[in-house]
């Protein structure tokens, strides 16, 4: 058994006692193959109920401050993240978004589940934000699909995603497959690289029912 395998079946039937995910659509992630999940992003728990809903593994970029700490606590801290399928990445400074994007990029040409925030960060009161374009350079870049989806409730169990979530109830939805071949090609059109992410994004509000605001959630929480 994989070290991903064993931490799912460890910590897969805790998270489900916890959280009680009702999972819809979850028939939409093709079995095999490369795949976008994108969706929305509430709080620090999502990166761990969303993947146990999933039937494959699903890989995701997270701060490499997760798996660089020392002695026995920081030696157990990487070894669980990176086998929930985290790959860490610096993401400060001007580098970090190629960082994201070639990782992300890597995983999908081994025909692997990558799943991605196009808000970039989580959002500060509940709303969606604005997507970055990074999302559709991957698609585009690629010829992944993308299948959106939506975290619902998991804020209201670890608001502000500090300290320990509190037991209750969370839905993931999944949505169609989103396919982008018809722009092949086209993945420095700046135009065509905000279509794309604005009709994900736009999915993924239709999917998670949150009211949508026209700006980076970088910008709200500097605010």
């Amino acid at each position: 058994m994989s070290r991903h395998a064993l931490i799912k079946a460890v910590l897969g039937p805790l998270l489900r006692l916890m959280f009680r995910p009702q999972v819809e659509g979850v028939e939409n992630i093709p079995g095999d193959g490369p795949v976008i999940l994108a969706g929305n992003h509430l709080t620090f728990i999502d990166s761990m109920i969303m993947p146990i809903c999933c039937d494959r593994p699903v890989f995701y970029i997270g701060k490499d401050e997760y798996v660089t700490g020392k002695g026995l606590k920081g030696r157990m801290m990487a070894w669980f993240f990176t086998g929930c399928g985290m790959i860490p990445v610096d993401r400060d400074g001007g580098r970090g978004g190629v960082a994201a994007l070639m990782t992300g990029s890597r995983v999908l040409e081994e025909g692997k589940a990558f799943a991605i925030y196009p808000e970039g960060t989580r959002s500060p009161d509940g709303r969606l934000y604005r997507g970055r374009t990074g999302i559709a350079r991957l698609t585009l870049m690629t010829g992944a699909p993308v299948v959106p989806f939506a975290m619902i409730g998991t804020d209201k169990l670890q608001p502000g995603g500090a300290g320990l979530p509190r037991p209750g109830k969370v839905t993931v939805r999944f949505g169609e497959p989103m396919e982008f071949s018809r722009y092949e090609g086209m993945d420095r059109d700046r135009y065509v690289l905000r279509a794309v992410t604005d009709s994900v994004m736009a999915e993924v509000m239709r999917l998670s029912g949150q009211e949508y605001v026209d700006m980076y959630a970088t910008k709200a929480k500097a605010a």
